[in-house]
């Protein structure tokens, strides 16, 4: 039997601690803590490393905090458009959504697409018709609103830029929201999932690389699962995710080994910031991030840890 794992982030970039009152710190822990129970719990109880990952990342996806699902920011026209994905390391089986409005839990959305359809990413509309069909939960607009989430909106619109999250001044830290969750579980399997609200102030319908298969998310029992955070545009270039998995399989590195090369060696001389966790068949867990800080934390047999600093 395996050793359970369960691996989780909430976003990377620049996190600093005097940038951090302790009220938000203590708020941020908190939220880390309950996802980890939620994922982890289903592991004791010899649920899948698949329904692992789904209640740790619906966890993120209800904290407002971070930015997914409710606490997800506002694009260019005013709506949050979410993305997510999941992957199951013991079949290779995966579903991801992009650009959906109003769906509560993107990423239980993606988890029906893997279930229950030939497809593996549907998006838009039809994304929003196949929600209907499997009765997946929807919100009014108001449930996706925070007054932080629509001052960072009025500023990049004053400005005609688009923003990662937390990359504008209005709290002076720079943060790439998205979640995700990485798990073991006591079969051997593993799967990753991850979900974001993307780009404050984002347009043409951009999508980054939460979901997308390879390069946000990936998991096969052979290598690894991972969940990456960071700018999606240089991780979907570098194919990231999967290049871990590669750098495992045909160079034989270990999963650290695979996940420093990847975030502090290739990454940077394409400008990727960011970072990603992941775990092994053999219980393995890593968390690596190029940027100051990263939301995060890991629960196993023997602990469970949260940070948010380097």
């Amino acid at each position: 039997m395996s050793k359970q794992v369960l691996v989780i982030h909430g976003g990377a970039g620049t996190i600093r601690t005097q940038d951090m009152t302790a009220e938000m710190e203590s708020a941020y822990l908190k939220g880390l803590e309950e996802a980890l129970l939620a994922g982890y719990s289903l592991l004791e109880k010899g649920s899948s490393a698949v329904d692992a990952v789904l209640a740790a990342t619906k966890s993120l996806e209800d904290n407002i905090l971070f930015n997914a699902g409710r606490g997800s920011v506002f694009a260019a026209d005013g709506a949050q458009e979410m993305d997510a994905s999941i992957m199951d390391g013991s079949t290779l089986k995966a579903g991801a959504v992009s650009a959906v409005r109003n769906i509560r839990n993107p990423v239980e959305l993606a988890y029906m697409i893997m279930a229950k359809s030939q497809h593996v990413m549907l998006n838009g509309k039809g994304a929003a018709e196949f929600a209907s069909l499997n009765n997946i939960q929807t919100e009014s607009d108001e449930y996706f609103y925070s007054q932080f989430r629509y001052e960072q909106w009025k500023q990049m619109q004053e400005s005609g830029e688009m923003a990662l999250d937390h990359n504008v001044v209005l709290r002076g830290n720079k943060k790439f929201g998205t979640v995700g969750a990485v798990a073991l579980d006591k079969f051997g399997n593993i799967a990753a999932a991850t979900s974001t609200g993307g780009m404050t102030n984002k347009q043409f319908g951009r999508v980054g690389d939460s979901p997308i298969i390879g390069a946000g998310t990936y998991a096969n029992n052979k290598t690894c699962a991972i969940s990456c955070t960071g700018h999606g545009e240089p991780f979907i270039r570098a194919v990231t995710a999967y290049d871990v998995s590669c750098l495992m399989e045909y160079k034989g590195l270990s999963l650290q080994e695979a996940m420093d090369m990847v975030v502090y060696e290739k990454l940077p001389k394409i400008e990727g910031e960011g970072g990603m966790i992941g775990v092994d068949a053999l219980g393995n867990a890593a968390m690596v991030f190029n940027s100051e800080g990263m939301y995060r934390g890991v629960r196993n047999e023997e602990k469970m840890e949260t940070a948010i600093y380097k």
